[in-house]
């Protein structure tokens, strides 16, 4: 008991919670059945940052970020562009392995689950030179061509500290199937590009 107890203060005494602010580049796609576009969306993302360092060279990180997703397509015959750009508010919740590498500076590998809810978006087409834009409030909902608002999946990166200042890459991996449909299966997938600093 009285060994606990020491690992307890020990543990407290060394860890540390760092704030600060995230943001960067999306490169997003669905994927499930009969999903085979490879073009990629180009988005982004912005938010809160929050890590607790427990022990030394490990933490758990998270925070609150609005990021997009969605699908980029087009046909070249037809001179053809669809769109779809979804905005969620996302809470990953990741472990994080640190390795020094110099003084101030370190490697950071993490992974761990996200959630998200949808919180707005729209769809865009243009065929030749006519364009048309709509939903923009309302393409998450109860109708088939809405999409389910919650999202949820499995996060995996790689990063570096300089001091205060962060670098990531990661790729989120969603797992919920946000179709309406009966028969619909599609779900997010995400890579991103991070900078960050820490207060």
């Amino acid at each position: 008991m009285a060994l606990m107890a020491m690992l307890v203060i020990v543990a407290g005494a060394s860890a540390q919670v760092n704030l600060g602010i995230k943001g960067g580049v999306n490169m997003s796609n669905y994927y499930g059945d009969e999903l085979n576009e490879k073009n990629v969306k180009i988005g982004f993302h912005v938010g809160l940052a929050a890590e607790y360092e427990f022990v030394p060279g490990s933490a758990l990180q998270t925070g609150l970020f609005f990021t997009t997703k969605g699908l980029k397509t087009e046909d070249a015959d037809w001179n053809a562009k669809y769109s779809e750009n979804l905005m969620y508010l996302q809470l990953p919740v990741h472990y994080a392995y640190k390795m020094d590498v110099t003084p101030g500076t370190r490697i950071v590998f993490h992974g761990g689950p996200y959630v998200a809810y949808g919180v707005g978006g729209s769809r865009k087409a243009s065929v030749g030179n006519i364009n048309a834009e709509w939903d923009v409030d309302n393409i998450f909902g109860d109708g088939r061509a809405q999409y389910k608002p919650f999202d949820a999946g499995l996060g995996l990166g790689v990063g570096a500290e300089f001091g205060p200042i962060l670098f990531d890459l990661g790729w989120d991996m969603g797992l919920v199937n946000i179709s309406r449909t009966s028969n619909g299966d599609i779900k997010n997938q995400n890579a991103y590009l991070s900078v960050g600093y820490k207060f």
